[in-house]
C-alpha cells in the first residue's frame, strides 16, 4: 500500500507525540469553475481516446473523463504548463494515460493524465511545433513539424532517445497544414499543404511530394489549404481529404487517384474538420466552417445522409468518441476471411429501405466551434449531452459582478470580448460584439443601468448596452495608446475614469465631455473611485507611486502622493468600510496599505513572489483583503497585523482579477491567464460568526462598527451595509423572526447553488402556501408532495437540478510554518514559556496548556483564564440544548473540556449534568451494578477519565472474542471511550490501553466504513489496524491474517456486485471469500441512520486544481479537491477522506493517538 510506505515511520514507537502540529485545512474553498473555450487558432486542438477527450484553450488543456457512476462526462483535469499558445495535442495510441502537446515557445510536453503531471519535456524544438502527432509505429515517439518542415521524431526513452529528422519528410514547397500517421501501415504518413496538395511517405516506396491537388487548382498558384486529413480505419490506402474551398475527396494513396468527390448542398459550404464514425463502416461526419452544420456521410453516396444545424458559428474541430456515455452501438462482425473497407458497397438488409440503411448510429461527437464553444452531441438522439458555449479562449484580465444582481458576473478577455455569466448555471447569457483587440478592464454602470464600460488595447474605451447588444458610446481621448483600467463612478453614474500608457488619467462624462486630464510622469495602470467620497480617485503609476486626486476642484495636481513601492504600481483599491484607507499592488510583489488621513503607509503585506495584480477588499469584514499575483496564487490577508490567513494555489497561471458582490460578500470570483473564472467561498474565515448566528446570539456578537472590528484580537464582526440591512429588517418583524434571520444570513453568507432552493423546501415543510413559492421552484429539488404536480412529463423531470460538489486544496501558510518551527526550537532549548506564547498565537491552545505547568502552576492558571474555548463551548451547549435527545452529545462535550474543576462544574451545570465529584461516585456505583455504558459515561465526566479505558476495552475484547457479536453491541461503548481527553490518553501509564484503543477504533472504523459505503477509506483502515498490530505490544482478539482475509473478501465481493456490464471481466470471489463476506455482513447489520450512507463529497471535490504538491498518503496520487493536512504538517489526505475517516475513527491515520478534526 502506497500510504503505508509513506507513513510507516509513525508506527515504529508508542510515544511520538511531542512537537506534532495540528491538522489544518484551507480557509478558502473553490465552489465553481467557468472553464475556458477551445481555441480557434490551431488545427489539432481536440483529441479523444477511450472514455476521455481533451481540448486546448490558449494556455491550458482541458481533459474530460466519463464518470461511469453517472454515465456522463466530467471535467477531470486542467493541464497547464505551457507559457505560450498551445499549437497541437495528440493522444498516445498505445497508452490511454499519455498525451503530447506542443506550443509556440518551441516546447513539446508529454503528460500523464491519470497522475496529472508532466513526465517529459523537449525544449528548443528548432522551430514552432505547429503540427504534432504520436507515432503509431513506435510506443514512445512523438513526431512534430513546423510549417515549413522538416518532420522531427522525438524518441522519449530507451537507447535511441533523442530527436531525429525523418529521412524523406523535408524540403517541402508549400507550408504544412496538418499530417497524419497511418494507424495500421507502419511508418506511412501523409501531409496536407496550404496549396491544397498532399505529400505521402511510406517505407520501401517512392516518396510522393505535392500530389493529388484538386483538379481545378492544377497549373495555378492559387491556394486552397487542406483543413482535414483522416485515413480510412478499414483500409491501408484510402484517405479522406478536405480542402477549405473545394470540399471533400476520397483518394487512393497508392494509385494517386480520386475515388469520390462529395457534393455539398450549397456552393458556399466549406469543411473545417471531419472524422470517421467508429463501428459504422464507411460513415464519417464533417463540420462546416461558416455555420455550425454537422453533416453525416457514407462513402457510397456523394451527398450527405443527414444534416444537423447545431450553432450559428462554424466548426473548428471534431472527434467521434469510441466509448460514448450510452449503450454502445454494435454492428455484426463481417464473416471470417471477408475483407471490408469503408469503401465496400453498403448493401442494406432486406428488411430496410435505402434511407433506413444509412441511419445515424448512436455515436457521440465532441464538437469545438470557432467562437470557443465545446460540446458533446448525441447524433443518435439528436441532442446535446452538454454544451459549454461562449467560453473565453484567452487570458481573462478582469471580472466584476453586476451592482444590482449578485448572480451576473462580467469578464473581460484578451480574446476581445466581454461576456456576462449566470453563476448559478455557469452559462454565458450575453457576449459583446467582439473585435475590440485586447480588453484589459471593465466596469459596470451603477445600479440597474445594464451597461458595461470596457477598456481596450487599441480601440480606446467603449460602453456596451447588454440589453440592446451593441456598443452605444466610444471614447478615444487616449489615441492609440492602450487603456489599462476603466472605472465607472460608484456614486455618480455620469462620470467614467480611464488610465493609459500615455501617462494620463482622464475623467469624463458618459457622453464624452472631458472633465479632467491628470498627467503622470509615466504610464498609469490602475484607478479606483473612493466609495466613501464621491469626488476622490486614486491611481497607480509606473513611477512606483500612488496618487490621490480630488475631482471637485479644477486643480490637476494630486492631493497626496504615496511612495514606498520599489517597482511599478498596478491596481489600487479603496476600502469600502474604512474611510481614507486604500491598498496598492506592485510588481515588487508586495501589497501596501495606505491611510490618507494619516498620510502614511500603515502596513506592508509581503508573501507573493511575483507582481501583484488582483486586489479586493471584503465588503463586510473591514480588515480582510485578498490579492492575486503572477505567482499563480491568491492570498487572504488580515491587514491588522499583516498576517497571511490563507494561500490558494488552484489557478494555473497569473491571477488578474478578484471581485465579490456586496449582497454575497463571502463568495469571490477570480480570473486568470489560464482562461478560467473560479468561484470561491470565504465563509470558513468567519466560522465563529456563523455559530453566533445559529445560536441566536445577541447582535453585538454578530454586527459591529468598523473601529471596533479592526482592533487586534477581535473576533470577526460584520460591518457592511448588507448585514445592517438584515438587522434592520429583522427588527421590524413581529413574533419569532429566527427563521427569517437564518434565511437572510444564509443567502448572504452562502455561495450560489442551492441556498434559495433549500429555504423554499423549509417553507414547504413549515406549511407555507404553495402559491407563495417562487416561479423557479420547479427547476430545483422539490418536496415529494409537489413531484406529481410539477413533473408532468419526462422532460420536466430532466430540469431538476443536479447538485454538484466542488472545491480546491491549498497549502500551509508561510507565516504559520515559521512560527511552528520557532516554537519547536524554543521547546528544545527549554524555553517553555516562549513556546506556549507562540502556540497561543497559532491557536494551538491544547499544546500550550499541556506544557504550561512546566513554567509554573500560576502561569498555567493564568493561561487557563485566557483560554478562549469557554465561549465557543457555551455556544455549542446552547445549540445542543436546542436539539432534542442531546444528552449524550452534551456528555461528550463536557468530557473533552480541559478547564479547572470549578469551570468544568459550571459547564456541567449548564448542561444539566452532575458535578465532577458526583460523577465519580455514580461511575463507581454503575460499575458495581455491572452497567458498563453508565460506568464509562460517568468516569469520562470525573477527574479520572482514564479509569474508563480498561473497563471499556475489556468489555469490547470480550465481546469480539465471542462468535456472534455485532457492530451495534460494541460501537456505542467504543465511541464513548474515544472521548477520553488527549492529555489523559497520552499518559505513559495508559500506553497499552491507548494502543489497544487505537487498534479497536481502526478495526471497528473499517467495519463502519463498509456499512456506510465509504469505499475509498476501507483499505486504509484495515492497513492502519494491521500496522498497529505489527508494531505495538497489545493483547487483542484480532489477528493480522484475519484482517487480510476480511479485506480480500470485501474487495472481491463488492467488485463482483458493483461491476458494470462494460467493465473487463475479473476473477469472481471464491466460496471461502463469499463465506467470510457473509459473516461480515451479519456483524454489520443495517445502518440505523439511513441519511449517512454513501461517500462524502465536499464542495470543490470535482474541480481540478493546478497545485501539484498535495499527494494523498492513502493512495500516493495527487489529491483533487480540498486537502487536509495531518498533524505532522506534511502528510495529506483529501478532505473527503478525512471527513469519512473522522466519522468512523476519531484518531489520526498516522497512529499517533491525536484526534482528527476536519469538521
Amino acid at each position: 500500500m502506497a500510504w503505508m510506505t509513506y507513513i510507516s515511520h509513525w508506527f515504529e514507537q508508542d510515544d511520538c507525540y511531542e512537537g506534532l502540529q495540528r491538522a489544518n485545512m484551507s480557509q478558502v474553498r473553490q465552489v465553481g469553475l467557468l472553464a475556458a473555450g477551445c481555441q480557434p487558432w490551431n488545427k489539432d486542438v481536440c483529441v479523444a481516446n477511450g472514455d476521455r477527450f481533451a481540448y486546448c484553450a490558449t494556455l491550458a488543456i482541458y481533459v474530460y473523463q466519463l464518470d461511469h457512476r453517472y454515465n456522463e462526462f466530467k471535467l477531470h483535469a486542467i493541464m497547464s504548463e505551457h507559457k505560450k499558445t498551445i499549437t497541437a495535442i495528440s493522444w498516445c495510441p498505445h497508452n490511454p494515460d499519455l498525451f503530447a502537446s506542443g506550443s509556440t515557445d518551441n516546447l513539446v510536453i508529454i503528460w500523464n493524465v491519470a497522475e496529472q503531471k508532466v513526465i517529459a519535456k523537449l525544449d528548443n524544438t528548432k522551430g514552432t511545433p505547429a503540427s504534432l502527432s504520436w507515432c503509431w509505429n513506435a510506443d514512445d515517439a512523438v513526431a512534430f513539424a513546423s510549417q515549413r518542415g522538416p518532420l522531427f521524431i522525438w524518441t522519449i526513452s530507451g537507447p535511441d532517445s533523442g530527436v531525429t529528422v525523418h529521412r524523406e519528410a523535408h524540403s517541402f514547397l508549400s507550408d504544412i497544414c496538418i499530417f497524419r500517421w497511418h494507424t495500421q501501415k507502419k511508418g506511412k504518413v501523409v501531409f496536407g499543404h496550404i496549396d491544397g496538395s498532399l505529400s505521402i511517405f511510406q517505407p520501401g516506396s517512392k516518396s510522393q511530394k505535392h500530389v493529388l491537388r484538386p483538379e481545378s487548382l492544377e497549373g495555378t498558384d492559387e491556394e486552397d489549404p487542406v483543413t482535414a486529413l483522416e485515413w480510412d480505419p478499414l483500409s491501408t490506402d484510402y484517405l479522406l481529404v478536405a480542402n477549405l474551398h473545394r470540399g471533400i475527396r476520397l483518394v487512393d494513396s497508392e494509385s494517386l487517384s480520386c475515388i469520390t468527390t462529395f457534393n455539398f448542398p450549397s456552393a458556399i459550404a466549406s469543411v473545417q474538420c471531419l472524422a470517421w464514425v467508429p463501428g459504422a463502416p464507411g460513415m464519417f461526419i464533417t463540420g462546416d466552417s461558416q455555420v455550425g452544420v454537422l453533416r453525416v456521410w457514407n462513402v457510397s453516396r456523394a451527398t450527405p445522409v443527414d444534416n444537423f444545424k447545431l450553432k450559428k458559428t462554424g466548426f473548428h474541430c471534431l472527434h467521434v468518441l469510441n466509448s460514448p456515455p450510452r449503450k454502445k452501438f454494435s454492428v455484426q462482425s463481417p464473416t471470417k476471411n471477408h475483407y471490408t473497407s469503408s469503401t465496400s458497397e453498403a448493401v442494406p438488409p432486406p428488411t430496410l429501405t435505402q434511407n433506413q440503411a444509412f441511419s445515424v448510429p448512436p455515436g457521440h461527437a465532441v464538437c469545438c466551434f470557432l467562437d470557443g464553444g465545446v460540446g458533446l452531441y448525441d447524433m443518435g438522439a439528436k441532442k446535446w449531452d452538454f454544451l459549454r458555449d461562449l467560453g473565453h479562449v484567452e487570458t481573462i484580465f478582469d471580472c466584476k459582478f453586476k451592482p444590482d444582481d449578485p448572480n451576473l458576473l462580467a469578464t473581460a478577455s484578451f480574446d476581445g470580448t466581454i461576456k456576462v455569466w449566470d453563476i448559478n448555471t455557469l452559462m454565458a447569457v450575453y457576449t459583446s460584439p467582439g473585435n475590440e483587440g485586447v480588453i484589459y478592464s471593465l466596469s459596470w454602470a451603477p445600479g440597474d443601468l445594464n451597461c458595461i464600460a470596457g477598456a481596450t488595447s487599441r480601440n480606446g474605451a467603449f460602453i456596451w448596452d447588454i440589453k440592446k447588444g451593441k456598443i452605444v458610446q466610444r471614447f478615444n481621448e487616449h489615441g492609440k495608446n492602450g487603456i489599462f483600467c476603466i472605472a465607472w463612478s460608484h456614486k455618480d453614474s455620469k462620470r467614467i475614469a480611464t488610465c493609459s500608457g500615455d501617462g494620463y488619467c482622464i475623467i469624463r462624462t458618459v457622453d464624452g465631455k472631458v472633465l479632467h486630464k491628470y498627467k503622470h510622469p509615466a504610464a498609469v495602470f490602475g484607478c479606483d473611485w473612493s466609495q466613501n467620497n464621491r469626488d476622490m480617485i486614486a491611481t497607480g503609476c509606473e513611477d512606483k507611486n500612488v496618487r490621490v486626486y480630488y475631482v471637485a476642484t479644477s486643480s490637476d495636481q494630486p492631493l497626496k502622493v504615496f511612495s514606498g513601492h520599489t517597482e511599478k504600481v498596478f491596481h489600487v483599491r479603496w476600502s469600502p468600510l474604512r474611510e481614507g484607507v486604500l491598498c496598492s499592488g506592485s510588481d515588487d510583489g508586495s501589497v501596501r496599505i495606505w491611510d490618507y488621513t494619516k498620510d502614511a503607509c500603515i502596513n506592508v503585506l509581503r508573501g507573493h513572489t511575483a507582481p501583484v495584480r488582483g486586489l479586493m477588499w471584503n465588503t463586510e469584514i473591514p480588515y480582510l483583503l485578498i490579492s492575486g499575483s503572477w505567482d499563480y496564487t491568491i492570498k487572504v490577508w488580515d491587514t491588522r497585523e499583516g498576517a497571511c490567513l490563507d494561500t490558494v494555489y488552484d489557478h494555473g497561471a497569473d491571477v488578474y482579477g478578484l471581485t465579490c458582490h456586496p449582497r454575497r460578500p463571502f463568495t469571490m470570483a477570480s480570473c486568470s491567464r489560464d482562461s478560467t473564472v473560479r468561484l470561491w467561498s470565504l465563509t470558513p474565515l468567519i466560522t465563529p460568526l456563523q455559530i453566533n448566528i445559529l445560536a441566536d446570539r445577541s447582535w453585538e456578537e454578530i454586527i459591529g462598527n468598523t473601529d471596533c472590528a479592526v482592533e487586534q484580537g477581535m473576533p470577526p464582526l460584520l460591518c457592511g451595509k448588507v448585514s445592517r440591512d438584515i438587522k434592520q429588517e429583522i427588527e421590524k418583524l413581529s413574533g419569532n423572526p429566527r427563521v427569517k434571520k437564518l434565511r437572510w444570513f444564509s443567502e448572504c453568507l452562502s455561495p450560489p447553488g442551492g441556498s434559495d432552493n433549500l429555504w423554499d423546501l423549509v417553507a414547504v415543510i413549515k406549511g407555507q402556501d404553495d402559491s407563495l413559492l417562487p416561479q423557479n421552484y420547479c427547476k430545483g429539488i422539490m418536496h415529494l408532495k409537489h413531484l406529481i404536480t410539477f413533473r408532468t412529463s419526462e422532460a420536466q423531470e430532466l430540469t431538476t437540478v443536479k447538485m454538484s460538489k466542488f472545491g480546491g486544496g491549498i497549502g500551509v501558510p508561510t507565516k504559520e510554518e515559521r512560527l511552528k518551527e520557532a516554537a519547536e526550537i524554543h521547546l528544545r532549548l527549554g524555553q517553555i514559556r516562549r513556546y506556549c506564547e507562540l502556540m497561543v498565537e497559532l491557536g494551538e491552545w491544547d499544546k500550550a496548556l499541556s506544557v504550561a505547568p512546566g513554567v509554573s502552576v500560576k502561569y498555567w492558571k493564568k493561561l487557563m483564564q485566557s483560554f478562549p474555548s469557554t465561549g465557543y463551548r457555551n455556544l455549542a451547549v446552547d445549540l445542543l440544548l436546542m436539539t432534542p435527545d442531546s444528552e449524550l452529545q452534551l456528555v461528550k462535550l463536557c468530557a473533552f473540556y480541559p478547564g479547572c474543576i470549578e469551570e468544568i462544574n459550571d459547564l456541567h451545570e449548564k448542561c444539566k449534568l452532575p458535578t465532577v465529584e458526583e460523577c465519580m461516585q455514580l461511575a463507581e456505583t454503575a460499575h458495581a451494578d455491572g452497567n458498563i455504558f453508565e460506568t464509562i459515561k460517568y468516569y469520562l465526566l470525573s477527574q479520572e477519565p482514564e479509569k474508563a479505558l480498561p473497563i471499556g476495552i475489556d468489555f469490547i475484547k470480550g465481546s469480539i472474542s465471542s462468535s456472534n457479536w455485532t457492530l451495534d453491541t460494541i460501537y456505542p461503548v467504543l465511541d464513548l471511550l474515544s472521548y477520553v481527553r488527549t492529555e489523559k490518553l497520552l499518559l505513559h501509564t495508559c500506553t497499552e490501553a491507548r494502543n489497544e484503543l487505537l487498534i479497536l477504533c481502526g478495526y471497528v472504523g473499517a467495519l463502519l466504513a463498509i456499512r456506510r459505503q465509504y469505499q475509498s477509506i476501507v483499505p486504509a483502515l484495515y492497513e492502519y489496524t494491521s500496522q498497529l498490530l505489527k508494531r505495538r505490544k497489545v493483547s487483542v482478539p484480532i489477528k493480522i491474517d484475519h484482517l487480510s482475509e476480511e479485506l480480500d473478501a470485501w474487495r472481491a465481493c463488492t467488485r463482483s456486485i458493483n461491476r458494470s456490464s462494460e467493465e473487463a471481466p475479473h476473477t469472481p470471489p471464491s466460496d471461502s471469500q463469499r463465506m467470510v463476506y457473509a459473516t461480515l455482513l451479519k456483524r454489520l447489520k443495517e445502518e440505523p441512520v439511513r441519511g449517512i450512507i454513501g461517500p462524502d463529497y465536499v464542495t470543490g471535490s470535482n474541480l481540478p486544481s493546478h497545485s501539484d504538491i498535495h499527494i494523498s498518503c492513502f493512495t500516493g496520487l495527487k489529491i483533487q479537491g480540498p486537502v487536509f493536512f495531518l498533524e505532522d504538517g506534511k502528510s495529506t489526505i483529501s478532505l473527503n477522506d478525512a471527513l469519512m475517516w473522522a466519522k468512523v475513527n476519531p484518531f489520526s491515520p498516522l497512529g499517533t493517538g491525536i484526534r482528527l478534526n476536519p469538521f
